[in-house]
């Protein structure tokens, strides 16, 4: 079933965009979950927030390829999906996928998608039973680029979920624009940020690449490009391999029967284009992608934006669309 995004919801949460957004009151503690995957005991880290007056869903939210969890949340004070969600009644986890940030780091070969995807589906648990301290309703996991691929995998391995953000992924790429941002990934030992002595096998992006990778061409301050670089991470090859192999090339989403929102920048090289997704509106978003899921579908295009669209000058239009389509699809 497809679902325009009523102009007029986005306009209702307005004051959930940038300015106001960073301003909400929240509680934000970090959890360390336990998981078991590749027959090992692992950790994922996050940042639970909690909204002043309480929640009762939560949304899950899971970082791209060479990011990690302040993707979610940004330190300049106005880029912050995580307070925007806060701020429309959301508990938020902003988790490290494995591998990055304080979570665990398996050996990066055997780091897959499904690995990923299974890490998430005890984390989703974790959430309902109250292992992190409170016990939540409903869960929404939202995940960015390779972050949505594992939400997709996890979504239509496990139906454990009540809706899935699914953003910067769409199921027909720009070859040239994987290729040009694939060209940009070095080894992370190589990279200075890393060592010579980080984990063999996880991949980041050569110093001074990010622009042209994740924000092209959309307008991207110098201290937020500066804030991009200090705060990069890594992912593995074989996470990538089958996490987009698997969720962008295979119908796996037609098994997700929970409510999902895809939303992209209308510039993203990775996955619009003549010959990929028309991107140019939420529109065409939509009627692209909606055949690609099982439940209801939502679209919503940012205009004259890249891939990483938490980032861009306009990024609160996508806040407050993402808190609409949350608050009327699964509820606070």
């Amino acid at each position: 079933m497809r679902y325009s995004l009523a102009a007029g919801a986005v306009a209702l949460l307005v004051a959930s965009s940038l300015t106001t957004a960073s301003a909400a009151g929240a509680s934000c503690r970090d959890v360390y979950a336990p998981v078991r995957v590749l027959g090992q005991q692992h950790t994922v880290h996050g940042e639970l927030c909690t909204p002043d007056g309480g929640a009762k869903t939560v949304q899950v939210l899971v970082p791209g390829a060479t990011y990690n969890s302040s993707y979610w949340d940004y330190s300049d004070g106005t880029h912050s999906f995580r307070a925007a969600q806060n701020a429309a009644g959301f508990a938020t986890l902003a988790i490290d996928r494995l591998g990055t940030g304080a979570s665990s780091r398996p050996l990066a070969v055997a780091l897959t998608g499904f690995v990923q995807a299974d890490a998430l589906h005890q984390v989703v648990q974790g959430l309902r039973s109250g292992a992190y301290g409170r016990s939540f309703d409903k869960v929404i996991t939202g995940g960015h680029s390779l972050g949505a691929a594992i939400s997709v995998l996890e979504a239509g391995t496990y139906q454990d979920v009540d809706g899935v953000l699914v953003t910067g992924m769409t199921h027909k790429v720009n070859a040239g624009g994987v290729a040009e941002a694939f060209s940009h990934f070095v080894p992370a030992n190589l990279d200075a940020k890393f060592g010579l002595l980080y984990p063999v096998g996880y991949l980041t992006t050569a110093p001074g690449t990010r622009y042209e990778s994740f924000h092209a061409p959309g307008v991207l301050a110098p201290p937020l490009e500066a804030m991009e670089e200090s705060t990069k991470d890594v992912f593995s090859a074989t996470e990538a391999a089958d996490g987009l192999g698997v969720s962008v090339l295979l119908p796996y989403s037609l098994l997700i029967t929970a409510p999902v929102m895809v939303a992209v920048g209308s510039r993203d090289s990775a996955v619009c284009g003549l010959l990929a997704t028309d991107c140019s509106t939420s529109q065409t978003l939509l009627d692209a992608e909606a055949p690609y899921y099982g439940g209801r579908v939502r679209a919503f295009s940012l205009p004259d934006y890249g891939h990483s669209i938490n980032l861009a000058p306009n990024a609160g239009e996508y806040y407050a669309a993402a808190a609409a389509w949350a608050t009327q699809e699964v509820g606070r």
